[in-house]
């Protein structure tokens, strides 16, 4: 267990600038230019697309230049250096992100390799990467290499809601799976005394922000998958991007995660799951962890009960890996259990044993529930 030390300092830490609503796009320059006049941006072709009338308004009304640079579609080391040599050959002296997870952590790899400043717009609501001193590095076939830390977080955080209720309802409810496990994943940090990603103790702010991103998506995720259906921007909607993005991003950077976040990296071992978001994959890892951890039955319930109601998998199944076979979830097991892994954040010993037999039993309940769930429809 990684067990917090004595005298160790409460560290909490987030991104200079976070900016939400709906039309935000068009406030990007104002924004940006106190950071860089020359500005290389990162995105995937939707990314690009849908930000680019706000990109280009803005910016020429406060003098920042652009290049564009199409995203290779991972966050593996030769895209990281591709997109590094083309920030040089620009010489530009800020980077800006816009996209979906992979993207946004290519930016801000990109901007660490050379010490410059990064603005991060995300396009979909579908991870809590934009607002966190960390990418998620994958290698050119999608399966997990690692996670990479930088020294400081983003310099800027603009969410357009606009463009968000625009996206695929599929990427904010992953986001909403991301952000489910950002509290339970919290509480065991703080039971075991486990230390955060920069290495201090918890602090009230982050407890309270993970516990807050909890409540609201249980209050507002429903309605906000309603609104992101119909393309429209709802109170409800600003709430759920919130907790997607800025909530879970706080909570799970200053409080830590477990063994949610240890499956969704071990999955990535099982080729028939590389079609799946790390949301989804997280918030079926989460039903592990709850049952690992023997959480009460009601609160198992309501877990299960938001993920049937907005769609996130609750089976093997339906994350593609209804025949499993007993190697390949024995592989995933082992792969968690590591030493090292955030499966040592939970307040007590985890063995690969445990945790396939929990993957088992959460399978099992989920199919249990998804036929009740059958019978009422």
């Amino acid at each position: 267990m990684n067990i917090h030390m004595e005298n160790r300092p409460y560290i909490f830490i987030s991104p200079s600038k976070y900016v939400q609503g709906a039309g935000a796009i068009f406030e990007l320059g104002a924004h940006l230019r106190p950071l860089g006049v020359n500005a290389l941006v990162i995105g995937g072709k939707n990314g690009l697309e849908v930000t680019r009338e706000g990109r280009a308004r803005s910016f020429a009304e406060r003098g920042v230049r652009q290049t564009e640079a199409p995203f290779g579609g991972e966050s593996s080391d030769s895209e990281i250096d591709r997109l590094t040599g083309l920030l040089r050959a620009a010489a530009c002296d800020i980077v800006v992100g816009c996209g979906g997870g992979k993207a946004i952590d290519s930016a801000k790899a990109v901007a660490a390799a050379a010490d410059l400043p990064v603005a991060i717009v995300p396009t979909v609501a579908s991870n809590d990467s934009p607002c966190s001193a960390l990418s998620v590095i994958y290698g050119d076939d999608g399966s997990f290499a690692g996670i990479r830390t930088f020294k400081r977080n983003p310099d800027l955080v603009l969410v357009d809601t606009a463009i968000i209720a625009r996206s695929p309802v599929r990427q904010l409810v992953s986001g909403m799976g991301d952000a489910l496990a950002t509290w339970y994943e919290a509480d065991a940090c703080l039971r075991s005394g486990a230390l955060n990603v920069s290495g201090g103790a918890v602090t009230l702010a982050a407890a309270a922000l993970a516990a807050l991103c909890r409540d609201t998506l249980f209050k507002n995720g429903p309605d906000a998958v309603a609104a992101c259906r119909g393309n429209i921007v709802t109170p409800a909607l600003e709430r759920v991007v919130e907790a997607n993005t800025l909530l879970s991003g706080l909570g799970f950077e200053s409080a830590g995660v477990a063994l949610a976040h240890a499956l969704s990296e071990a999955f990535s071992s099982m080729p028939c799951m590389h079609g799946y978001t790390h949301g989804e994959k997280v918030a079926f890892g989460l039903l592990v962890q709850l049952t690992l951890e023997n959480a009460p039955d009601g609160e198992l319930g309501r877990v299960y009960g938001f993920c049937r109601e907005v769609g996130l998998p609750t089976t093997l199944g339906e994350l593609g890996a209804a025949g499993a076979d007993a190697d390949s979830l024995w592989t995933v097991a082992e792969i968690a259990a590591e030493p090292g892994r955030p499966s040592d954040n939970l307040p007590f010993p985890v063995t690969a044993d445990s945790i396939l037999r929990a993957i088992i039993e959460a399978d099992a309940t989920g199919r249990k529930s998804g036929d009740v769930h059958n019978d009422r429809s």
